[in-house]
Protein backbone atom coordinates (compact mmCIF):
# COMPACT_ATOMS: atom_id res chain seq x y z
CA UNK A 1 0.00 0.00 0.00
CA UNK A 2 1.17 3.48 -0.41
CA UNK A 3 -0.18 6.35 1.20
CA UNK A 4 -1.11 9.70 -0.33
CA UNK A 5 -2.00 12.64 1.07
CA UNK A 6 -4.57 14.87 -0.65
CA UNK A 7 -3.55 18.16 0.25
CA UNK A 8 -0.54 19.69 1.60
CA UNK A 9 -0.40 20.43 4.98
CA UNK A 10 -3.20 22.84 6.10
CA UNK A 11 -1.86 26.54 6.78
CA UNK A 12 -1.76 28.56 10.01
CA UNK A 13 -5.28 30.26 10.43
CA UNK A 14 -3.75 33.49 11.02
CA UNK A 15 -1.74 33.09 8.46
CA UNK A 16 -4.47 32.71 6.18
CA UNK A 17 -6.60 35.34 7.63
CA UNK A 18 -3.15 38.00 7.14
CA UNK A 19 -2.97 36.79 3.24
CA UNK A 20 -7.17 38.16 3.07
CA UNK A 21 -6.19 40.86 4.85
CA UNK A 22 -2.94 41.62 2.57
CA UNK A 23 -4.85 40.82 -0.64
CA UNK A 24 -8.00 43.14 0.66
CA UNK A 25 -5.37 45.98 1.33
CA UNK A 26 -4.13 45.97 -2.27
CA UNK A 27 -7.55 45.91 -3.56
CA UNK A 28 -8.27 49.00 -1.90
CA UNK A 29 -5.27 50.33 -2.39
CA UNK A 30 -6.03 49.91 -6.32
CA UNK A 31 -9.47 50.72 -6.08
CA UNK A 32 -8.45 54.13 -4.46
CA UNK A 33 -5.95 54.75 -7.06
CA UNK A 34 -8.36 54.40 -9.91
CA UNK A 35 -12.00 55.59 -8.35
CA UNK A 36 -12.91 58.02 -6.11
CA UNK A 37 -15.38 56.23 -3.96
CA UNK A 38 -17.41 59.32 -3.23
CA UNK A 39 -18.49 59.82 -6.72
CA UNK A 40 -17.97 56.22 -8.25
CA UNK A 41 -15.85 58.25 -10.98
CA UNK A 42 -11.94 58.12 -12.23
CA UNK A 43 -10.16 59.94 -9.62
CA UNK A 44 -9.68 63.48 -11.06
CA UNK A 45 -6.52 64.15 -9.11
CA UNK A 46 -4.44 65.97 -12.07
CA UNK A 47 -1.39 64.20 -11.12
CA UNK A 48 -3.06 60.72 -11.48
CA UNK A 49 -4.18 61.54 -14.58
CA UNK A 50 -0.63 62.79 -16.03
CA UNK A 51 0.61 59.69 -14.55
CA UNK A 52 -2.14 56.78 -16.18
CA UNK A 53 -1.97 59.05 -19.52
CA UNK A 54 1.57 58.35 -19.96
CA UNK A 55 1.20 54.91 -18.63
CA UNK A 56 -2.79 54.21 -19.92
CA UNK A 57 -2.03 50.27 -19.16
CA UNK A 58 -0.92 50.39 -15.46
CA UNK A 59 -4.45 50.61 -14.34
CA UNK A 60 -4.79 47.49 -16.55
CA UNK A 61 -1.56 46.37 -15.37
CA UNK A 62 -2.27 46.38 -11.87
CA UNK A 63 -5.65 44.69 -11.91
CA UNK A 64 -5.00 41.71 -13.44
CA UNK A 65 -1.64 41.62 -11.07
CA UNK A 66 -4.29 41.78 -8.10
CA UNK A 67 -6.52 39.43 -10.02
CA UNK A 68 -3.63 36.73 -10.42
CA UNK A 69 -2.86 37.02 -6.95
CA UNK A 70 -6.34 36.42 -5.53
CA UNK A 71 -5.99 33.31 -7.87
CA UNK A 72 -3.24 32.13 -6.76
CA UNK A 73 -4.03 32.71 -3.21
CA UNK A 74 -7.63 30.53 -3.39
CA UNK A 75 -6.40 28.04 -5.52
CA UNK A 76 -3.18 27.19 -2.96
CA UNK A 77 -5.51 27.47 0.10
CA UNK A 78 -8.07 25.31 -1.67
CA UNK A 79 -5.20 22.80 -1.55
CA UNK A 80 -3.32 23.90 1.52
CA UNK A 81 -6.77 23.54 3.81
CA UNK A 82 -7.75 20.35 2.80
CA UNK A 83 -10.02 19.01 6.14
CA UNK A 84 -10.17 15.65 6.42
CA UNK A 85 -10.91 12.59 8.76
CA UNK A 86 -11.79 14.08 12.08
CA UNK A 87 -10.77 13.50 15.06
CA UNK A 88 -9.87 10.24 14.10
CA UNK A 89 -12.57 8.42 12.85
CA UNK A 90 -11.44 5.47 15.49
CA UNK A 91 -12.69 7.65 18.15
CA UNK A 92 -16.55 8.59 17.02
CA UNK A 93 -16.51 4.70 15.63
CA UNK A 94 -15.51 4.01 20.16
CA UNK A 95 -18.22 6.16 20.56
CA UNK A 96 -20.95 4.36 18.40
CA UNK A 97 -20.03 0.82 20.18
CA UNK A 98 -20.79 2.59 23.43
CA UNK A 99 -23.79 4.20 22.67
CA UNK A 100 -25.85 2.84 19.88
CA UNK A 101 -29.05 1.31 21.07
CA UNK A 102 -29.21 -1.40 18.36
CA UNK A 103 -26.20 -2.52 19.19
CA UNK A 104 -26.46 -2.68 22.98
CA UNK A 105 -29.67 -4.77 21.56
CA UNK A 106 -27.82 -7.56 20.03
CA UNK A 107 -25.67 -7.73 22.99
CA UNK A 108 -28.48 -7.90 25.43
CA UNK A 109 -29.35 -11.07 22.85
CA UNK A 110 -26.04 -12.53 23.37
CA UNK A 111 -26.51 -12.22 27.40
CA UNK A 112 -30.03 -13.93 27.31
CA UNK A 113 -29.04 -16.66 25.09
CA UNK A 114 -26.08 -17.70 27.64
CA UNK A 115 -28.84 -17.33 30.53
CA UNK A 116 -30.20 -20.60 28.73
CA UNK A 117 -26.94 -23.18 29.08
CA UNK A 118 -28.22 -23.58 32.95
CA UNK A 119 -31.76 -23.72 32.15
CA UNK A 120 -31.41 -26.70 29.83
CA UNK A 121 -28.44 -28.71 31.90
CA UNK A 122 -29.70 -28.87 35.17
CA UNK A 123 -32.26 -31.66 36.28
CA UNK A 124 -35.68 -31.60 36.66
CA UNK A 125 -36.79 -31.02 40.52
CA UNK A 126 -37.34 -33.57 42.58
CA UNK A 127 -41.00 -34.12 43.30
CA UNK A 128 -42.64 -34.66 46.75
CA UNK A 129 -45.91 -35.79 47.65
CA UNK A 130 -47.31 -36.81 50.84
CA UNK A 131 -51.04 -38.91 51.06
CA UNK A 132 -53.35 -39.20 54.27
CA UNK A 133 -55.70 -41.99 54.30
CA UNK A 134 -59.48 -41.48 55.31
CA UNK A 135 -60.18 -43.68 56.30
CA UNK A 136 -56.93 -45.34 58.07
CA UNK A 137 -55.60 -48.60 55.93
CA UNK A 138 -55.35 -50.53 58.55
CA UNK A 139 -52.01 -49.80 60.40
CA UNK A 140 -50.81 -46.89 57.55
CA UNK A 141 -51.98 -43.64 58.83
CA UNK A 142 -50.25 -41.77 56.50
CA UNK A 143 -47.42 -41.64 53.48
CA UNK A 144 -44.39 -39.20 52.21
CA UNK A 145 -42.13 -39.71 49.00
CA UNK A 146 -39.74 -37.75 47.57
CA UNK A 147 -38.26 -38.81 43.93
CA UNK A 148 -36.32 -37.48 41.45
CA UNK A 149 -35.75 -38.23 37.66
CA UNK A 150 -32.56 -38.42 35.99
CA UNK A 151 -32.51 -38.01 31.97
CA UNK A 152 -30.77 -40.41 29.90
CA UNK A 153 -26.70 -40.65 30.16
CA UNK A 154 -25.78 -37.03 27.85
CA UNK A 155 -28.81 -35.47 27.53
CA UNK A 156 -28.07 -33.17 29.61
CA UNK A 157 -24.67 -32.47 28.60
CA UNK A 158 -25.87 -32.11 24.49
CA UNK A 159 -28.32 -29.99 25.48
CA UNK A 160 -25.98 -27.63 27.03
CA UNK A 161 -24.08 -28.00 24.15
CA UNK A 162 -27.03 -27.17 21.88
CA UNK A 163 -27.21 -23.78 24.24
CA UNK A 164 -23.96 -22.80 24.34
CA UNK A 165 -23.23 -22.74 20.77
CA UNK A 166 -26.82 -21.21 19.92
CA UNK A 167 -25.09 -18.37 22.32
CA UNK A 168 -22.22 -18.40 20.34
CA UNK A 169 -23.55 -17.67 17.41
CA UNK A 170 -25.63 -14.67 18.90
CA UNK A 171 -22.44 -13.21 19.66
CA UNK A 172 -21.36 -13.53 15.93
CA UNK A 173 -23.92 -12.12 15.70
CA UNK A 174 -23.60 -9.50 17.48
CA UNK A 175 -20.17 -8.88 16.07
CA UNK A 176 -21.20 -8.88 12.53
CA UNK A 177 -23.78 -5.72 13.80
CA UNK A 178 -20.68 -4.10 14.99
CA UNK A 179 -19.00 -4.17 11.99
CA UNK A 180 -22.01 -3.29 9.89
CA UNK A 181 -22.22 -0.01 12.79
CA UNK A 182 -18.76 0.79 11.83
CA UNK A 183 -19.55 0.67 8.35
CA UNK A 184 -22.18 2.89 8.61
CA UNK A 185 -20.78 5.35 10.35
CA UNK A 186 -17.76 5.61 8.07
CA UNK A 187 -20.35 6.17 5.24
CA UNK A 188 -22.36 8.91 7.28
CA UNK A 189 -18.78 10.38 7.98
CA UNK A 190 -17.49 10.66 5.15
CA UNK A 191 -20.14 12.57 3.11
CA UNK A 192 -19.53 15.56 5.69
CA UNK A 193 -15.68 15.59 5.05
CA UNK A 194 -17.02 16.10 1.16
CA UNK A 195 -20.06 18.64 1.90
CA UNK A 196 -17.36 20.65 4.24
CA UNK A 197 -14.49 20.25 0.81
CA UNK A 198 -17.65 21.87 -1.68
CA UNK A 199 -18.54 24.27 0.88
CA UNK A 200 -15.02 25.88 0.67
CA UNK A 201 -14.90 25.15 -2.71
CA UNK A 202 -18.12 26.96 -3.65
CA UNK A 203 -16.94 29.53 -1.73
CA UNK A 204 -13.29 30.05 -3.41
CA UNK A 205 -15.73 29.83 -6.50
CA UNK A 206 -17.43 33.22 -5.55
CA UNK A 207 -14.33 34.86 -4.41
CA UNK A 208 -12.73 34.33 -7.85
CA UNK A 209 -15.83 35.60 -9.32
CA UNK A 210 -15.86 38.86 -7.09
CA UNK A 211 -12.08 38.94 -8.27
CA UNK A 212 -13.56 38.64 -12.04
CA UNK A 213 -16.33 41.05 -11.72
CA UNK A 214 -13.66 43.84 -9.94
CA UNK A 215 -11.31 43.53 -13.33
CA UNK A 216 -14.13 43.88 -15.83
CA UNK A 217 -15.59 46.66 -14.40
CA UNK A 218 -12.35 48.20 -14.61
CA UNK A 219 -11.83 47.05 -18.63
CA UNK A 220 -15.48 48.32 -19.32
CA UNK A 221 -14.55 51.44 -17.90
CA UNK A 222 -11.27 51.56 -19.81
CA UNK A 223 -13.18 50.94 -22.84
CA UNK A 224 -11.59 47.53 -23.65
CA UNK A 225 -14.53 45.30 -22.48
CA UNK A 226 -17.93 45.18 -23.06
CA UNK A 227 -20.80 45.11 -20.14
CA UNK A 228 -22.19 41.97 -20.93
CA UNK A 229 -19.05 40.42 -18.92
CA UNK A 230 -19.81 42.26 -15.96
CA UNK A 231 -23.38 41.13 -16.38
CA UNK A 232 -22.64 37.61 -16.86
CA UNK A 233 -19.99 37.52 -13.72
CA UNK A 234 -23.60 38.89 -11.97
CA UNK A 235 -25.35 35.86 -13.13
CA UNK A 236 -22.56 33.18 -12.34
CA UNK A 237 -22.29 35.18 -8.59
CA UNK A 238 -26.07 34.29 -8.31
CA UNK A 239 -26.05 30.61 -8.92
CA UNK A 240 -22.60 30.26 -6.91
CA UNK A 241 -24.28 31.40 -4.03
CA UNK A 242 -27.79 29.96 -4.52
CA UNK A 243 -25.17 26.38 -4.59
CA UNK A 244 -23.59 27.87 -1.21
CA UNK A 245 -27.02 28.16 0.40
CA UNK A 246 -28.26 25.00 -0.53
CA UNK A 247 -25.25 23.11 0.79
CA UNK A 248 -25.32 24.85 3.97
CA UNK A 249 -28.81 23.89 4.36
CA UNK A 250 -27.64 20.21 3.47
CA UNK A 251 -25.15 20.49 6.14
CA UNK A 252 -28.25 19.69 8.84
CA UNK A 253 -29.17 16.88 7.46
CA UNK A 254 -25.88 15.43 7.57
CA UNK A 255 -24.89 15.87 10.82
CA UNK A 256 -28.07 14.94 12.18
CA UNK A 257 -28.03 11.19 10.50
CA UNK A 258 -24.02 11.19 12.39
CA UNK A 259 -24.78 11.83 15.12
CA UNK A 260 -28.05 9.59 15.56
CA UNK A 261 -25.85 6.43 14.85
CA UNK A 262 -23.67 7.83 17.80
CA UNK A 263 -26.75 8.29 20.07
CA UNK A 264 -26.09 11.80 21.15
CA UNK A 265 -27.91 15.23 20.71
CA UNK A 266 -28.81 15.76 16.87
CA UNK A 267 -26.88 19.40 16.93
CA UNK A 268 -23.88 17.75 18.52
CA UNK A 269 -20.52 19.68 17.09
CA UNK A 270 -18.64 17.10 14.54
CA UNK A 271 -14.94 17.62 13.77
CA UNK A 272 -13.56 17.56 10.48
CA UNK A 273 -9.80 18.28 10.90
CA UNK A 274 -6.56 17.89 9.97
CA UNK A 275 -5.72 15.72 6.33
CA UNK A 276 -7.56 12.77 4.88
CA UNK A 277 -5.02 10.38 3.89
CA UNK A 278 -6.15 7.96 1.57
CA UNK A 279 -4.51 4.55 1.53
CA UNK A 280 -3.90 3.45 -2.25
CA UNK A 281 -4.68 -0.41 -2.43
CA UNK A 282 -2.51 -2.37 -4.89
CA UNK A 283 -3.24 -5.81 -4.22
CA UNK A 284 -6.26 -7.64 -3.49
CA UNK A 285 -5.70 -7.26 0.77
CA UNK A 286 -7.52 -9.49 3.17
CA UNK A 287 -9.28 -11.84 0.54
CA UNK A 288 -8.18 -14.92 2.76
CA UNK A 289 -9.99 -13.85 5.55
CA UNK A 290 -13.19 -12.93 3.69
CA UNK A 291 -14.38 -16.42 4.46
CA UNK A 292 -12.34 -17.65 7.73
CA UNK A 293 -12.86 -14.79 9.99
CA UNK A 294 -16.55 -13.49 8.94
CA UNK A 295 -18.54 -13.00 11.63
CA UNK A 296 -22.00 -14.00 9.33
CA UNK A 297 -20.40 -17.17 8.31
CA UNK A 298 -18.96 -18.04 11.73
CA UNK A 299 -22.12 -17.38 13.17
CA UNK A 300 -23.87 -19.79 10.62
CA UNK A 301 -21.16 -22.87 11.29
CA UNK A 302 -22.02 -22.49 15.04
CA UNK A 303 -25.67 -22.84 14.11
CA UNK A 304 -25.08 -25.71 12.17
CA UNK A 305 -23.08 -27.50 15.24
CA UNK A 306 -25.93 -26.24 17.16
CA UNK A 307 -28.71 -28.53 15.37
CA UNK A 308 -25.89 -31.16 15.79
CA UNK A 309 -25.97 -30.94 19.05
CA UNK A 310 -30.26 -30.38 19.40
CA UNK A 311 -30.29 -33.83 17.02
CA UNK A 312 -28.05 -35.88 19.45
CA UNK A 313 -30.13 -34.32 22.23
CA UNK A 314 -33.46 -35.63 20.88
CA UNK A 315 -32.17 -38.50 20.32
CA UNK A 316 -30.71 -39.11 24.04
CA UNK A 317 -34.93 -38.03 24.86
CA UNK A 318 -35.83 -40.79 23.38
CA UNK A 319 -34.35 -43.37 25.94
CA UNK A 320 -35.90 -44.26 28.94
CA UNK A 321 -35.59 -41.65 32.00
CA UNK A 322 -34.38 -43.46 35.53
CA UNK A 323 -36.01 -42.34 38.68
CA UNK A 324 -35.34 -42.79 42.59
CA UNK A 325 -36.86 -42.02 45.22
CA UNK A 326 -37.79 -42.54 48.89
CA UNK A 327 -41.28 -43.31 50.59
CA UNK A 328 -41.92 -42.50 54.34
CA UNK A 329 -44.74 -44.50 55.77
CA UNK A 330 -46.39 -43.14 59.27
CA UNK A 331 -47.71 -46.46 60.74
CA UNK A 332 -50.70 -47.03 64.06
CA UNK A 333 -49.82 -49.20 66.49
CA UNK A 334 -52.01 -52.03 65.91
CA UNK A 335 -54.71 -52.81 68.68
CA UNK A 336 -54.25 -56.62 67.73
CA UNK A 337 -50.53 -56.71 68.85
CA UNK A 338 -48.12 -59.53 68.47
CA UNK A 339 -46.36 -58.32 65.87
CA UNK A 340 -43.01 -57.43 66.09
CA UNK A 341 -42.31 -54.06 65.26
CA UNK A 342 -45.97 -53.03 66.06
CA UNK A 343 -46.78 -49.26 65.03
CA UNK A 344 -43.20 -48.31 64.03
CA UNK A 345 -42.65 -45.86 60.88
CA UNK A 346 -41.98 -47.89 57.63
CA UNK A 347 -38.50 -46.36 55.32
CA UNK A 348 -38.92 -47.54 51.41
CA UNK A 349 -36.44 -46.69 48.96
CA UNK A 350 -37.86 -46.41 45.17
CA UNK A 351 -36.53 -46.69 41.70
CA UNK A 352 -38.60 -45.89 38.71
CA UNK A 353 -38.15 -45.77 34.59
CA UNK A 354 -40.21 -43.93 32.14
CA UNK A 355 -40.87 -46.00 28.98
CA UNK A 356 -40.68 -44.09 25.61
CA UNK A 357 -43.15 -45.70 23.41
CA UNK A 358 -44.63 -42.52 21.66
CA UNK A 359 -41.86 -42.37 19.40
CA UNK A 360 -43.10 -39.87 17.29
CA UNK A 361 -42.38 -36.87 18.62
CA UNK A 362 -38.55 -38.16 19.53
CA UNK A 363 -38.74 -38.56 15.58
CA UNK A 364 -40.14 -35.34 14.24
CA UNK A 365 -37.67 -33.72 17.08
CA UNK A 366 -34.45 -35.09 15.11
CA UNK A 367 -35.83 -34.26 12.14
CA UNK A 368 -36.11 -30.94 12.18
CA UNK A 369 -32.83 -30.77 13.67
CA UNK A 370 -31.31 -32.62 10.79
CA UNK A 371 -33.36 -30.00 8.55
CA UNK A 372 -31.78 -26.81 10.40
CA UNK A 373 -28.33 -28.24 9.19
CA UNK A 374 -29.26 -28.35 5.59
CA UNK A 375 -30.94 -24.92 6.18
CA UNK A 376 -27.67 -23.44 8.17
CA UNK A 377 -25.50 -25.09 5.67
CA UNK A 378 -27.02 -23.70 2.74
CA UNK A 379 -27.57 -20.39 4.67
CA UNK A 380 -23.58 -20.12 4.65
CA UNK A 381 -22.86 -21.40 0.96
CA UNK A 382 -25.16 -18.14 0.19
CA UNK A 383 -23.69 -15.97 2.40
CA UNK A 384 -20.13 -16.88 1.21
CA UNK A 385 -21.31 -16.16 -2.56
CA UNK A 386 -22.49 -12.94 -2.01
CA UNK A 387 -19.13 -11.94 0.34
CA UNK A 388 -17.10 -13.02 -2.91
CA UNK A 389 -19.57 -10.91 -5.04
CA UNK A 390 -19.29 -7.96 -3.08
CA UNK A 391 -15.73 -8.34 -2.44
CA UNK A 392 -15.68 -8.53 -6.41
CA UNK A 393 -17.72 -5.27 -6.87
CA UNK A 394 -15.51 -3.69 -3.74
CA UNK A 395 -12.20 -3.95 -5.52
CA UNK A 396 -13.42 -2.88 -8.96
CA UNK A 397 -14.84 0.31 -7.44
CA UNK A 398 -12.10 1.06 -5.09
CA UNK A 399 -9.44 0.92 -8.31
CA UNK A 400 -11.94 2.54 -10.44
CA UNK A 401 -11.75 5.24 -7.44
CA UNK A 402 -7.87 5.29 -7.45
CA UNK A 403 -8.23 5.86 -11.62
CA UNK A 404 -10.44 9.11 -11.29
CA UNK A 405 -8.70 10.79 -8.21
CA UNK A 406 -5.22 9.96 -10.68
CA UNK A 407 -7.52 11.56 -13.76
CA UNK A 408 -8.14 14.53 -11.74
CA UNK A 409 -5.36 15.65 -10.47
CA UNK A 410 -3.84 15.62 -14.00
CA UNK A 411 -6.71 17.59 -14.93
CA UNK A 412 -6.68 19.88 -12.21
CA UNK A 413 -2.91 20.41 -13.13
CA UNK A 414 -3.32 20.78 -16.80
CA UNK A 415 -6.53 23.05 -15.90
CA UNK A 416 -4.58 25.78 -13.69
CA UNK A 417 -2.08 25.79 -16.71
CA UNK A 418 -4.66 27.00 -19.24
CA UNK A 419 -6.32 29.04 -16.87
CA UNK A 420 -3.04 30.68 -16.37
CA UNK A 421 -2.62 31.14 -20.31
CA UNK A 422 -6.08 32.45 -20.82
CA UNK A 423 -5.86 35.12 -18.08
CA UNK A 424 -2.84 36.37 -19.51
CA UNK A 425 -4.48 36.38 -22.89
CA UNK A 426 -7.12 37.91 -21.06
CA UNK A 427 -5.03 40.36 -19.65
CA UNK A 428 -3.65 41.81 -22.60
CA UNK A 429 -6.63 41.65 -25.52
CA UNK A 430 -9.49 42.21 -23.18
CA UNK A 431 -11.00 39.52 -25.40
CA UNK A 432 -11.52 35.65 -24.82
CA UNK A 433 -13.57 36.35 -21.63
CA UNK A 434 -15.81 33.53 -21.52
CA UNK A 435 -13.03 31.38 -22.41
CA UNK A 436 -11.88 32.40 -18.80
CA UNK A 437 -14.54 31.42 -16.91
CA UNK A 438 -15.35 28.39 -18.49
CA UNK A 439 -11.91 27.17 -17.57
CA UNK A 440 -12.34 28.39 -13.81
CA UNK A 441 -15.51 26.43 -14.03
CA UNK A 442 -14.22 23.71 -15.37
CA UNK A 443 -11.45 23.73 -12.70
CA UNK A 444 -13.32 23.58 -9.67
CA UNK A 445 -15.28 20.83 -11.08
CA UNK A 446 -12.91 19.29 -11.69
CA UNK A 447 -11.96 19.91 -8.04
CA UNK A 448 -15.44 18.72 -6.86
CA UNK A 449 -15.06 15.48 -8.38
CA UNK A 450 -11.93 14.60 -7.01
CA UNK A 451 -13.47 15.13 -3.64
CA UNK A 452 -15.88 12.74 -4.38
CA UNK A 453 -13.77 9.96 -5.73
CA UNK A 454 -11.52 10.55 -2.94
CA UNK A 455 -15.17 10.36 -0.40
CA UNK A 456 -16.28 7.60 -2.62
CA UNK A 457 -13.06 5.70 -1.99
CA UNK A 458 -13.29 6.23 1.50
CA UNK A 459 -16.87 4.67 1.75
CA UNK A 460 -15.34 1.02 -0.45
CA UNK A 461 -12.41 1.03 2.00
CA UNK A 462 -14.89 1.44 4.69
CA UNK A 463 -17.30 -1.35 2.89
CA UNK A 464 -14.11 -3.80 2.64
CA UNK A 465 -13.24 -3.56 6.24
CA UNK A 466 -17.02 -4.71 6.86
CA UNK A 467 -16.70 -7.86 4.06
CA UNK A 468 -13.36 -8.57 6.00
CA UNK A 469 -14.44 -8.07 9.05
CA UNK A 470 -11.46 -5.85 9.59
CA UNK A 471 -10.51 -5.13 13.60
CA UNK A 472 -9.98 -1.24 14.43
CA UNK A 473 -7.67 -0.09 17.17
CA UNK A 474 -9.85 1.59 20.02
Amino acid sequence: MRSIKTGKAMRNKRDIKDKRSEISCQKLEFDNLSIDKKNNNPITNTYYSFFFSLFPNLSLLTSNLYLLTTIIWILVSTVATVPAAAQNLNDYLQTAAENNPGLQSKYKEFEAAMQKVPQVASLPDPTISFGYFIPKMGSQRAELTINQMFPWFGTLGAQADAATLTAEAKYQSFLDARNQLFFQVSTAFYPLFELNRWQQIEQDNIEILKAYKSIASIKFKNGIAPMVDVLRMDIMLKDASTNLEILNQKEKTLITTFNKLLNRNENAEVEIADSLEIEFVENKIRKDSLLAENPLLEALELKVKASKASEMAAHKQGFPKLGVGLGYMIMDKNSNGGMTDNGKDVLMPMVSVSIPIFRKKYRAAKKEAQLMQESYSLQKEETANKLISNYENVWFELQSQQHLIELYDQQILVSEQALNLLFSAYGNSGEQFEEVLRMQQQLLKYEKMKVTAEVQYQIELAKLNYLTAKTYEQ
